[in-house]
């Protein structure tokens, strides 16, 4: 009998493909530059939510 998993989990996964996906083939360096300007942009988005409220 097969378990079916959670939207949560499924979700989870297909992010975690995503971002392999955009990060295959990259330096670490590229890497850190990545992730410095993706952390970057969410604390905008978080700034500007805070904001609007």
């Amino acid at each position: 009998m097969k378990i079916k998993e959670s939207k949560c989990v499924t979700l989870k996964r297909m992010g975690s493909d995503y971002v392999l996906k955009l990060l295959s083939g990259k330096s670490e360096e590229e890497e850190l530059e990545f992730w410095a300007t993706r952390t970057k942009r969410l604390c905008l988005v978080k700034n500007q939510k805070v904001k609007i409220n």
